[in-house]
């Protein structure tokens, strides 16, 4: 296959087709709802629509009939028409039309008025922004006063960038910087109402985390960890408080992207997970909810597309075709091979290698391209170089 021989609608359409089935499963399995699923995609990754509004844009029996060639030529379980997509293009019905899941807004159950962040990367520095922003006290744990510092340095550059834009102050810098404190002790986490871990992703060291947290914080205080990738259960089997556990995936920049996955365990309280989302709407993101299962909603969806294009590359399409496809065809911020770039081809991989354990599907087997960029250690933008060079 050439590039000649696929035009942009056709290079559109083998991507993003099995990427809509691949929604209508996890619809269909409960995992998550219409709306959670498009809100996902549209605040996790920039989208302008959800997979399932989409599929209504084009009609549910336009897609099940694409799809429904293609698995006739590819024998791909993947690209077999959903049960749920079947049956609503038999009816004439819609995925995102009186769905009628206009809930009533989360509530506080658990007092929430201090916070607890563990790490200081850029996801842990970002978070600590968003609620220091929001009026919520916060305390910071690192391994050392340089790493704490270089929390505050993160955050005061975002908020001189801020007021240099206009939109904020001085003293609303003080007023956010003022709310924070740093402390190398995991004890200074004793009063807090929630902790949010967000240090390396390492089941071992998460693990080890959680028992100290479970000594440490008192009663009736929530444990979050922002893990992509680590069974939240196993985290919350470590202490005596399971109920207490749950995931709150940020999304990086934690200061800027919108989406976090809220995500349960068969343990996790009901109060525990109504008060997170009642928190992530305090502090002006939009929530969605799944269970603990590899990927979430975001990854789960994301990554096997991206996975797909490789495959496609390997076929002998040229990539600034497909980049270029994806963005006119389907109105995508970046093209695949851009976003790959900007993630990491580490963490892509890694990402879809945890899929491919999970679901067991031969369709999500990582890309031969993808596992070789790792090995070559051509990472994308962190090395200069990944599917594109940028060392000029």
């Amino acid at each position: 296959m050439t590039s000649d021989a696929l035009g942009n609608d056709q290079i559109a359409t083998t991507l993003i087709y099995p990427y809509l089935n691949h929604a209508v499963r996890m619809l269909e399995s409960g995992y998550a709802t219409a709306t959670d699923i498009d809100n996902g995609m549209r605040f996790g990754c920039g989208y302008p629509q959800g997979p399932l509004a989409v599929i209504d844009q084009i009609g549910p029996a336009a897609v099940r009939d694409v799809l429904a060639a293609r698995y006739a030529e590819s024998g791909d379980h993947l690209h077999q028409p959903a049960d749920l997509l079947e049956k609503v293009a038999a009816e004439g019905g819609s995925f995102t039309g009186g769905s009628g899941e206009g809930s009533a807004a989360p509530e506080f159950k658990r007092a929430i008025s201090s916070v607890g962040v563990v790490g200081t990367g850029t996801m842990a520095s970002g978070i600590v922004q968003v609620f220091a922003q929001s009026g919520y006290d916060v305390v910071v744990v690192g391994r050392g006063q340089d790493k704490l510092d270089g929390v505050i340095g993160y955050i005061t550059k975002n908020l001189d960038r801020a007021i240099s834009r206009g939109k904020s102050t001085e003293d609303e810098k003080s007023d956010v910087l003022g709310r924070i404190s740093g402390s190398t002790e995991r004890e200074s986490l004793a009063g807090v109402d929630i902790v949010v871990e967000a240090i390396a992703e390492d089941l071992a060291i998460k693990t080890e985390l959680y028992k100290d947290l479970d000594r440490i914080c008192k009663p009736g205080a929530i444990l979050a960890t922002t893990t992509s990738s680590m069974p939240i259960t196993q985290l919350g089997a470590v202490t005596n408080r399971p109920g207490d556990v749950i995931g709150m995936h940020f999304f990086n920049p934690a200061p800027v992207m919108k989406l976090v996955e809220v995500v349960t365990t068969e343990s996790t309280e009901a109060d525990v997970n109504e008060t997170v989302l009642a928190l992530c709407a305090n502090v002006g993101k939009v929530a969605v909810s799944c269970s603990d299962r590899s990927g979430f909603i975001v990854n789960c969806l994301l990554f096997p597309y991206l996975n797909d294009a490789v495959k496609l590359l390997e076929s002998g399409v040229e990539m600034d075709t497909i980049n270029a496809a994806i963005k006119e065809q389907a109105s995508l911020p970046m093209g695949p091979f851009e976003l790959l770039d900007v993630v990491g081809n580490d963490v892509s991989l890694a990402i879809q290698q945890e899929l491919f354990a999970e679901f067991k599907e031969p369709g999500f087997a990582p890309a031969a391209t993808l596992e070789k960029k790792v090995a070559d250690g051509h990472l994308g933008r962190k090395t200069k170089i990944g599917f594109h060079d940028y060392s000029a």
